[in-house]
């Protein structure tokens, strides 16, 4: 227990500090290493080979996903994107139809579009899975472990990936600013594929 008490104190001070370090980036150097991001991602196999894709709408504290998204519909690809059921720590990975959908949505007290509980969508998981999940977090290390905001949607989310089927291939998408050397891990937290950062190289130390 005092073990997993340590995890959760260093969990926590980590978030305050991250979330500090993501206040100061101004919003030019937001979108310029946003921009860099999405042309790592557009020219990675593993984006080009895949077509069920799942995609975060991005918060202001995080990398900027809508020109990633333009290219999903532009490439034929098939959009996912979360919505959180906030009670609990469940979420479902819902198509989406176009990028113009998404001003339409809703907005959730995060204020983050989603659409509504119901609102009837296809989910992945019952429609044949994903090739690919795109992780928002607040922080990384170089070994693919991530710092989420702590309601576990994401980890609980690829167990049932696990559950049905096998594990897409998962790509946190982070500014330089959000790697850490080290980040905190209890055994619930599953770790990333591939971090890509503005100075990332092509694969993960192991």
């Amino acid at each position: 227990m005092a073990a997993a008490a340590a995890v959760s104190g260093a969990k926590r001070s980590l978030r305050a500090e991250l979330k500090q370090r993501l206040r100061a980036i101004s919003s030019e150097e937001r979108l310029r290493q946003s921009r860099l991001l999405t042309q790592k991602v557009l020219a990675h196999s593993q984006y080009q080979q895949s077509k069920r894709i799942s995609i975060f709408l991005s918060m202001p504290d995080e990398i900027e996903t809508e020109e990633i998204i333009k290219d999903i519909f532009r490439q034929g690809k098939t959009c996912f994107i979360p919505r959180y059921r906030f009670q609990s720590n469940h979420m479902d990975m819902v198509k989406l139809e176009s990028l113009e959908e998404i001003s339409l949505l809703p907005k959730t007290s995060w204020n983050i579009h989603q659409p509504s509980e119901s609102d009837a969508r296809e989910e992945a998981l019952s429609t044949g899975g994903l090739d690919l999940i795109f992780m928002p977090g607040l922080g990384f290390d170089r070994h693919g472990h991530r710092l989420g905001r702590g309601k576990g949607y994401y980890d609980t989310y690829l167990q049932r990936c696990l559950q049905q089927g096998g594990k897409p291939y998962t790509i946190a998408l982070a500014f330089r600013e959000q790697i850490c050397p080290q980040v905190p891990v209890d055994n619930s937290d599953v770790s990333v594929d591939e971090v890509l950062y503005e100075d990332s190289a092509a694969s993960l130390e192991s």
